[in-house]
């Protein structure tokens, strides 16, 4: 194949995440080669994360985040801790910052080999999140799916943690509930002009939530981080949490669960794995791919 980058398949949590490395080069991931990368069931992903060279002074490179539509996403938390793992294996460094769309993220993998990222400030202003009308508090907005007198899901949190978020409060587990019907109304719902993520989160203790998200752009994911981070904060500034929780994603088939902290200081802190699966190279003008063949090409 002419053209080629390498990349690797990963996931973070069961989120399927493709890392491709652009550094040294000044085109990017197309939304076609996107496209076409889902459309095989080797390959298919939820997030690419593409790492490009730093275009700001301090930051170990900028990340280009595409969803599975093509359509470009602002931050992915998941695959943010894919990147770090890629990257610390390369380079033996543990501490990382990158630049995306939706700002600077510091990142660092610990010696048991989670990884916790920075996913800054959670943004609650309606006009910043962004809704299509004027809430003067987004921590229960009007919004309900089913009989006005008995809906099956009403009153979300909404906030943004770089890309928009309506975290659904329910009472039973989130598994239960028909989100593949539920979730394309909601994300293309007029109350946001910038699509959003639906989740729904269940509180399970004042210390730990279990939540399924549909991921705008992507469509029901196996785990989104960012959805984690924002039902956590939602969760703490409603009250039916602490500041600091560990989140069991349904969907996910890894069975561990992330922790996420609001810190005093308006940080949202997110921790937890990251695991590399294979790797080969790509075009990332077309898509087309090859996987590696090397001796030990199948098993890091």
């Amino acid at each position: 194949m002419s053209n080629t980058v390498e990349f690797a398949k990963m996931n973070g949590l069961g989120n399927k995440i493709l890392v491709v490395d652009m550094r040294g080069r000044t085109d990017k991931v197309t939304p076609q080669a996107a496209i076409a990368l889902n459309a095989d069931g080797e390959t298919q992903f939820d997030q690419i994360m593409a790492i490009h060279d730093p275009k700001a002074h301090g930051t170990d490179a900028y990340i280009d985040i595409l969803n599975c539509d093509g359509s470009r996403a602002q931050s992915c938390g998941n695959g943010t801790r894919c990147v770090v793992q890629a990257l610390a294996a390369e380079t033996g460094r543990k501490a990382f910052t990158f630049q995306t769309v939706a700002g600077i993220l510091n990142a660092v993998e610990h010696e048991d080999g989670t990884i916790s990222v920075d996913m800054g400030r959670p943004v609650f202003e309606w006009n910043r999140i962004p809704l299509a009308e004027e809430f003067h508090d987004t921590s229960r907005i009007e919004l309900q799916i089913g009989p006005i007198d008995n809906p099956v899901l009403h009153s979300p949190s909404a906030m943004s943690m770089g890309n928009p978020h309506a975290i659904f409060w329910v009472d039973r587990d989130p598994m239960s509930f028909d989100l593949e019907r539920f979730g394309p109304l909601l994300e293309n719902h007029p109350i946001f002009p910038e699509k959003a993520n639906i989740t729904l989160a269940q509180v399970i203790s004042n210390s730990a939530l279990r939540t399924r998200t549909w991921e705008r752009g992507a469509g029901l994911t196996l785990a989104c981080g960012s959805a984690a981070c924002a039902s956590a904060v939602s969760a703490a500034r409603t009250g039916r949490t602490g500041r600091k929780v560990t989140i069991d994603v349904a969907s996910s088939p890894v069975r561990q669960p992330l922790t996420i902290e609001w810190r005093e200081d308006d940080h949202v802190v997110m921790t937890g794995p990251a695991e590399w699966e294979w790797s080969g190279r790509v075009d990332p003008s077309t898509g087309a791919w090859s996987r590696d063949s090397a001796p030990g090409a199948e098993a890091r």
